[in-house]
């Protein structure tokens, strides 16, 4: 199938043509109009649902671009201000008439006409809904969403000062790469001193957000919000008990991998021990890996490396950057890591990230237009809740990506000795990056299910949880201080509760898809874009399976997917 990058946005049918959200009276008719309105065949309902989703595709974009304009510059107190109102001032409005609306189309009689498989997912979801709305928790929510985005303002300020400049921590990362080992622990300790700075004010945002969610839970009738959160998010297809056999998986089958991984990495750099602020060098001699200048330069490359993979990949970016949809530098002032945001209305999404030449960050890229292509790939499809698919299956499209990339990097690196060492660097990331995801899913199981607890305990248990997923091979001494409160740099805890473990389910799924594309490559890119075109369509299992992959994190599969990635690991 032929796929274009060159959407149009949508245009209004229901609100008026140029329609601009200032305040809730001018929003309201509309739902009221929608309550009101009689349903008296099929296809009013199918007209029904077009307007709802007309109205829902403006409501996403315009909360999508508040946020997207306060992360690029959280300095701005006015961008805050229109983030902050929408989350106060309209969204807990908007929630009662979205319950009541859902309602309507559960007992208008005409839904049971529709064609099942086809809306399966979305009436579940919007019966999902309907279970799980509660009037007292519309303020608790409004408040959470404000609370939760000022962990960027706190991270975004932060910096360290080396060599007479000052580096945003993400640029300071560059150091970590040295030859020059005293510069690598300098920099690690003091990127580790700044993030101590805030650990208190971090602690006390949390702590906030903890007690704000714990009582969401309880109002929803469940015994904590571990468990309100996982039928929020629609886990149908798994359950906390499979989440903790994945954390025990893990160090079974991938902690072995991990400690010969960084046993090699010390043997490499001819040290006796290795320390955290190793993990990132070359050998002395060997220059750090940089792939791109700027963020001008990263942009270039990648379109000419989706180009080769298939020409509809560099599509998108370009459509993208015609349209200035993209952030990608990092400076002072900007928030922390990065993202794809969707914006319904818009089908071409934007991508924010903070670039500072290192070679994780070609990955950060390549990994975001993966969701890019996601968006550009459903933005067809007839209802924004069409649209809504699960996130094992969106993070599949970007952690692909990163690998079907690999054999096309000869744009970013000059010789082949360099395109082995960026090809090393990324699959000894796939597979180092799985104790952390379990870390930091773990963590947030014990937060949720022991929401009353202490600060000290809170320290205690994430050093107990951090403690079984730290390779042997890395020397930590001394480094407690800075480790009790590492959790603090993971965003996620912050700003979206509960969405780590879908990094490690779609990294199994992603291996899956690139194994097949190491045996038929067209085969696999056509795989690849049909399930990622069904949006949420159908079932988290039916969506891997259109992509060829199996929805499967057991330990044997866990175990299966390991072995290839080392075999082809040496190969290089």
């Amino acid at each position: 199938m032929n796929y274009s990058a060159n959407i149009e946005k949508l245009q209004h049918h229901f609100l008026p043509k140029d329609f601009t959200l200032t305040e809730w009276s001018i929003l309201e008719p509309y739902f009221i109009q929608l309550k009101e309105r009689e349903i008296n065949s099929l296809e009013d309902l199918e007209q029904w649902l077009k307007d709802s989703s007309e109205i829902e595709a403006f409501i996403s974009e315009d909360a999508c671009w508040r946020q997207v304009r306060m992360t690029c510059d959280t300095e701005n107190k006015t961008l805050e201000e229109a983030f902050n109102f929408f989350f106060m001032e309209i969204q807990p409005k908007i929630q009662p008439y979205a319950d009541i609306l859902n309602k309507k189309l559960v007992v208008c009689p005409f839904t049971k006409e529709l064609n099942q498989e086809k809306y399966f997912t979305y009436l579940r979801s919007v019966k999902k809904s309907i279970d799980l709305f509660r009037e007292e928790n519309i303020p608790l929510q409004a408040e959470s969403s404000v609370l939760q985005q000022q962990y960027g303002s706190i991270a975004g300020k932060m910096m360290v000062e080396q060599d007479g400049q000052e580096f945003t921590l993400q640029q300071a990362g560059k150091f970590l790469e040295s030859e020059d080992r005293n510069v690598r622990e300098t920099v690690y300790r003091k990127i580790a001193e700044r993030r101590v700075q805030d650990k208190e004010p971090l602690n006390d945002l949390f702590s906030k957000l903890i007690e704000k969610r714990h009582q969401i839970g309880l109002n929803a009738g469940f015994n904590n919000y571990r468990d309100y959160k996982f039928a929020e998010m629609g886990r149908f297809d798994y359950t906390p008990a499979a989440c903790f056999q994945f954390h025990e998986a893990v160090k079974k089958e991938v902690m072995p991998l991990v400690d010969q991984i960084y046993d090699e990495q010390t043997k490499r750099l001819g040290l006796d021990k290795m320390r955290p602020w190793d993990t990132e060098a070359e050998p002395a001699g060997i220059e750090p890996l940089r792939p791109f200048a700027d963020g001008k330069e990263l942009l270039d490359k990648s379109i000419a490396c989706l180009d080769k993979l298939n020409p509809f990949f560099g599509d998108c970016l370009r459509k993208m950057a015609e349209l200035n949809h993209l952030d990608l530098d990092s400076r002072k002032g900007k928030a922390p890591g990065g993202y794809n945001m969707p914006l319904a209305e818009s089908g071409a999404p934007f991508i924010f990230m903070n670039a500072a030449s290192q070679m994780s960050d070609l990955t950060t890229m390549v990994h975001e237009a993966g969701h890019a292509i996601h968006s550009f790939l459903s933005h067809e499809l007839e209802l924004t809740g069409f649209k809504e698919y699960p996130t094992e299956m969106a993070e599949v499209a970007s952690m692909s990506m990163e690998l079907f990339t690999m054999d096309h990097w000869d744009v970013f690196f000059d010789n082949e000795e360099e395109m082995k060492r960026a090809k090393r660097h990324q699959l000894e990331r796939v597979i180092t990056i799985f104790p952390w995801i379990a870390t930091i899913d773990k963590f947030q199981h014990w937060i949720y299910e022991n929401p009353t607890h202490t600060l000290e305990e809170r320290k205690e248990n994430w050093l107990r949880i951090l403690s079984e997923f730290s390779t042997k091979s890395i020397d930590f001494s001394g480094l407690e201080p800075y480790r009790s409160f590492s959790w603090q740099r993971q965003l996620h805890l912050f700003e979206v509760p509960f969405y780590y473990i879908e990094y490690g389910i779609a990294q199994l799924g992603a291996i899956g898809m690139w194994k097949q594309y190491r045996e038929n490559p067209t085969k696999a890119l056509e795989n690849y874009m049909h399930g990622l075109s069904l949006g949420g369509t159908q079932t988290l299992p039916a969506l891997y399976k259109s992509a060829g992959i199996d929805f499967d994190f057991s330990p044997e599969k866990i175990s299966e997917l390991m072995l290839f990635v080392k075999k082809e690991l040496e190969t290089l």
